[in-house]
C-alpha cells in the first residue's frame, strides 16, 4: 500500500487527492515497519518535491497548494525521525539547501504558521541527527546568520543600540503562541549548529554575529510566553543556547543601560542575570531531571561569573551572603546556598560537579573561603579532583578584595567544625578517667581493626601528597619523604 501511494503521487492529481494520499502516508510513516517504500531516493524525492524543498534542479519547483506542502513536511518529519537510511538520503539530496532557501524568503513571502513551523521542525531533526548536515548549514549556508535573522523576524524586535533591543517601559506583552512555537524550533536549530562555539576562538566578525544573537537571547529571557509552562520551556531553550555562545560574547547580557525599573548592581544592569538566577532556583525547587534541567544554567552562570567581575559579585551577594547562621549545617535550610550545597553530594556526578564548581567560582576559587561556606565534608569531592586537599587557591583572574564576615560568624568561628561547617556541641572525652595502659590498649585495638580492614581490602587508607592529591597511604608517605629529602639536599643538610 505504501508503495502504491508513492506511485500515485507521481501522477498529475488534484490537490485534494494529493492531500489524501499524503495524509495516508503520514499515518503509515508512524509505523517503523512500513518505512521501506518511503526511504528510497525516489520516495524521498517525491515527498520533498511536494513539500517544495527538492533541490535536485537549479530552480526549486513551486507547489502552489499549501495543504500539500504542509502534509508533505509532516511526512518527511516522521520518516527522517524514524529512519537512519532516510537521514542519509536527505543528506545526499541536499534537502537542507532547499529548506534554507525557503526560510530565507520568510520576510518576503506570506506563508502560514504551520508551514513555517514544520520547515523549522524538519531542519531541527536534520541538524540533530546528522553531523554533516549540521556543518553544512553552519558553514556553507551561513546558518547562524540565517537563523538569527529568522529569530529576529519571529520576535518582531526593534533595536535601540547595536546590542540592545528597544523595549517600552513596563511589562513586555507575552509572545503569542504561534511565534513562541516557531521561536523554540529556531532556538533548537541554533543550539545544534553552535554546539562547539564556546570551545573555540572566534574572529571579530563572528564575535559580532554571536553578540547580536546574544542580545536577542537576552530579550527572550526578558519576555514571557503564553502560560507559565510554555514560558519555562521557552526560557529553557534560551538558556541552553546561551551556554553555546563564546564566553567573551556573554558581555551582551550586561550591555543594556540601567533604566527606571532595572535591577542595578555596581552600575551595571543585572536584569538578565537575576532572571537566570530565578530560573535556577525554580529548577532546584522542581527537583525533576536535575542533570538535564540544572546543568545548562549552572554552567552558564559559572562561566559568566568567571569572566565578569560584576556578575560574580552580584551572584555571590545573592547566593553566598555573609554568614550568620552557623548553628546548622550548610546543606540544611531553604536558602539558595543550602539547596546548592545539598547538590554537592548528589548521586549524579555531573550535577554535583556543576554545583560545586559554581560555588567554588563564587568563592574566587579560594579553598578556605569555599570550605567556610560549604563545609570540608561537602567540599572534599571538588578539592580532591582539583588536587587542593591541602588547601591553596586555583589560578584565576580575581580581585583581591577580602570576604566580609558578620559579627555572628566572627564570634562563633573558633568553635566551628570545619568538616561539618557549623558549631558543634562539645562532646565528652571518651578517654576521660582511663589509665595510660587502658588508653594504649584502646589505641592498639583501633590500629588492629584498621589494619584488618585494609588487608582484607574493605578500605584503603589514603593520604595527601605534597601536591595536594589523594593517594594510597604508602605512596603519600613515600612522596612526602622524597620531598623532605630533596629539601634537605637543597639546604645542604646531611
Amino acid at each position: 500500500m505504501a508503495q502504491l501511494l508513492i506511485e500515485f503521487l507521481e501522477r498529475e492529481l488534484q490537490p485534494s487527492c494529493q492531500v489524501t494520499c499524503l495524509e495516508s502516508i503520514r499515518i503509515l510513516s508512524r509505523d517503523k515497519y512500513c518505512l521501506d517504500p518511503f526511504t528510497t531516493k525516489e520516495g524521498l524525492k517525491t515527498l520533498s518535491r511536494h513539500a517544495g524543498i527538492d533541490y535536485s534542479e537549479e530552480v526549486i519547483r513551486e507547489v502552489p497548494d499549501l495543504d500539500v506542502i504542509l502534509e508533505s513536511l509532516k511526512c518527511l518529519c516522521n520518516i527522517v525521525f524514524s529512519s537512519p537510511r532516510a537521514q542519509e538520503l536527505t543528506a545526499e539530496a541536499r534537502l537542507v539547501v532547499g529548506l534554507a532557501k525557503r526560510i530565507k524568503l520568510y520576510n518576503e513571502r506570506s506563508l502560514p504558521h504551520e508551514v513555517k513551523f514544520f520547515d523549522l521542525r524538519l531542519l531541527f531533526l536534520l541538524t540533530a541527527l546528522r553531523v554533516d548536515i549540521r556543518q553544512q548549514l553552519a558553514q556553507e549556508l551561513r546558518g547562524i546568520s540565517l537563523m538569527t535573522d529568522t529569530l529576529e523576524l519571529t520576535l518582531g524586535v526593534k533595536w535601540m543600540d547595536p546590542y540592545e533591543v528597544a523595549t517600552e517601559e513596563g511589562l513586555l506583552p507575552p509572545l503569542p503562541r504561534q511565534e513562541t512555537e516557531r521561536a523554540m524550533e529556531i532556538l533548537k536549530v541554533l543550539f545544534n549548529i553552535t554546539f562547539d562555539s564556546s570551545k573555540r576562538e572566534v574572529d571579530e566578525e563572528d564575535a559580532a554575529l554571536y553578540r547580536h544573537l546574544g542580545a536577542l537571547l537576552r530579550h527572550c529571557l526578558m519576555i514571557s510566553a503564553d502560560g507559565e509552562d510554555r514560558t519555562e520551556e521557552f526560557h529553557s531553550h534560551t538558556v541552553n543556547l546561551l551556554g553555546n555562545l563564546p564566553l567573551k560574547c556573554l558581555d551582551v547580557l550586561l550591555t543594556p543601560k540601567v533604566r527606571p525599573g532595572s535591577l542595578e548592581y555596581m552600575g551595571v544592569n543585572m536584569d538578565a542575570v537575576s532572571i537566570l538566577l530565578d530560573f535556577l532556583e525554580r529548577r532546584l525547587d522542581r527537583g525533576h531531571k536535575l542533570k538535564e534541567s540544572l546543568t545548562p544554567v549552572l554552567n552558564l552562570l559559572t562561566e559568566s561569573a568567571r569572566v565578569h567581575r560584576q556578575t560574580r559579585k552580584f551572584l555571590k551577594a545573592k547566593v553566598l551572603p555573609p554568614l550568620r547562621d552557623v548553628r546548622n549545617r550548610p546543606e540544611v535550610g531553604n536558602s539558595l546556598r543550602n539547596k546548592l550545597v545539598r547538590l554537592m553530594t548528589h548521586i549524579d556526578t555531573d550535577v554535583k560537579h556543576c554545583a560545586a564548581e559554581f560555588l567554588f567560582v563564587l568563592c574566587k576559587e579560594s579553598v578556605s573561603r569555599f570550605v567556610k561556606y560549604t563545609g570540608y565534608g561537602n567540599a572534599a569531592g571538588l578539592l580532591a579532583a582539583r588536587g587542593l586537599m591541602a588547601g591553596g587557591r586555583e589560578e584565576g583572574e580575581y580581585s583581591e578584595d577580602e570576604d566580609t564576615d558578620t559579627e555572628e560568624y566572627k564570634e562563633a568561628k573558633p568553635n566551628i567544625n570545619p568538616v561539618t561547617g557549623r558549631v558543634e556541641e562539645k562532646l565528652p572525652n571518651p578517654m576521660e578517667g582511663m589509665t595510660e595502659e587502658q588508653k594504649e590498649y584502646e589505641a592498639m585495638k583501633l590500629v588492629n581493626m584498621f589494619d584488618k580492614l585494609s588487608r582484607e581490602q574493605v578500605i584503603q587508607p589514603m593520604g595527601i601528597t605534597p601536591s595536594g592529591n589523594l593517594a594510597p597511604m604508602e605512596n603519600a608517605i613515600h612522596d612526602m619523604a622524597d620531598e623532605r629529602s630533596s629539601s634537605d639536599s637543597d639546604l645542604g643538610l646531611d
